[in-house]
């Protein structure tokens, strides 16, 4: 397993080992005593499995309180993904980061706590697994607009397909302060 830093801190890529021969493949999604090695401590109390046509963009989506920290992969397809640093007093506060998750590259991404993801879908489709560290919760549910330019991430589609939660996501600087995560030091 490979452990590749990004522009934040916390956020990293794993390319797990993949053993391939004339059958296919195998390889590890997750090893926890691998994943502790690496400095990711994280227990994950739910997995969900998303599909989404070529254009859809789902994000930027975050929970506070009771965050989630996510990793994240792709089994079909391909997606651009990206987190973005939202934590109170951070000093990457509002900076983001994006990497290509594909089911060829089988790369995985993780997302700590206190960051807001979104993922926007470059093949036809696209299976997207995620596990995270805590419960989905629907009062906690947060979100910043996909092209907030303050934020400024470069996504590879202009027009993309939203909900229209997301369509109606706020600009990361009209967020109340008290609806973000903070720094934990």
């Amino acid at each position: 397993m490979k452990v590749i830093e990004t522009s934040l801190p916390g956020a990293v890529v794993i390319e797990p080992q993949v053993f391939g021969d004339a059958r296919g493949f195998f390889y590890e999604s997750y090893n926890k005593a691998k994943y502790h090695e690496a400095g990711i401590t994280a227990e994950f109390v739910q997995s969900n499995v998303s599909r989404s046509a070529k254009g859809v963009l789902r994000g930027l989506h975050y929970q506070w309180p009771n965050p989630q920290g996510k990793l994240v992969s792709v089994l079909e397809g391909e997606v651009f993904d990206v987190a973005v640093d939202v934590r109170r007093g951070s000093p990457t506060f509002g900076q983001w980061t994006g990497v290509m998750l594909t089911a060829d590259n089988h790369r995985h991404f993780w997302i700590p706590e206190g960051f807001a993801h979104g993922f926007c879908v470059l093949s036809d489709a696209a299976t997207f697994s995620y596990q995270c560290t805590a419960l989905y919760d629907r009062i906690a549910d947060a979100s910043v607009r996909w092209d907030d330019p303050d934020i400024g991430i470069d996504w590879p589609v202009s027009q993309p397909l939203l909900s229209e939660k997301d369509q109606k996501a706020p600009r990361l600087k009209d967020v109340a302060a008290d609806r973000l995560p903070e720094l934990l030091r």
